[in-house]
């Protein structure tokens, strides 16, 4: 017995042109955030050199410190999606983005909306976990 497969049509997928448009976009609001908290770990480090330099003991040193770590870890979280949109924008002009690096098929366009420089389509994100 034969059975009948339905070909679903694909979704138009973003052109590369609106794709890089989003992409650019959303790198220029993470460079800006990067420079801020850049600047803001560097109020933080300047502000401590003028006081006491014993976190355990100085009332405000363990607040400092904290404020530092934060700021400092917010600004690696930022540089590490700078990264992740340069590597999508490398794949829009090498013209593989768009498609899942595990399995080769489209991802999705609702997908690639809300996670502009997703690399996995979403079944295979999904196994990954």
């Amino acid at each position: 017995m034969t059975v009948a497969r339905t070909r679903i049509a694909p979704r138009p997928q973003d052109s590369n042109a609106e794709a890089e448009s989003r992409l650019v976009a959303e790198r220029v609001a993470a460079a800006g955030r990067a420079e801020s908290l850049r600047r803001d770990v560097e109020a933080i480090v300047e502000s401590a050199k003028g006081g006491a330099t014993d976190d355990e003991h100085d009332v405000e040193g363990a607040t400092v410190a904290f404020e530092r770590a934060q700021a400092m870890a917010l600004l690696d979280e930022t540089r590490a999606q700078i990264e992740t949109l340069d590597q999508a924008l490398a794949r829009v002009a090498a013209g593989t983005y768009g498609r899942c690096e595990s399995c080769g098929e489209p991802i999705a366009p609702e997908r690639l909306a809300a996670r502009p420089a997703a690399t996995t389509c979403i079944r295979c994100a999904t196994r990954r976990r």
